[in-house]
């Protein structure tokens, strides 16, 4: 399912207009988007929990040359599925 597959799903299930739920689901992107880049994480009980983790930095090896090169520390968005969400998809 795309974006504008979940669009036309949420405004069916919602019976709300295409553009009403378009604009939900941009607000709660972007919330969830502005809540990360603070740091914080979103617990959407029985749905899971959206978080930043911390990659350390490491070495890999260019796959053409073969040579070891430095990939630098990072924050990665991370998702953890809630017990609710498991279920259904089980």
């Amino acid at each position: 399912m795309n974006k504008s597959e979940l669009i036309e799903a949420i405004a069916a299930s919602a019976d709300i207009p295409k553009a009403a739920a378009t604009r939900a689901l941009d607000a709660m992107i972007e919330s969830v988007a502005d809540s990360l880049k603070k740091g914080d994480s979103v617990a959407l009980v029985g749905f899971g929990t959206f978080s930043v983790k911390e990659r350390a930095a490491r070495t890999g090896r260019n796959p053409q040359t073969g040579k070891a090169i430095e990939i630098s520390a990072a924050k990665v968005p991370s998702f953890k599925a809630g017990k609710a969400l498991k279920d259904a998809v089980n």
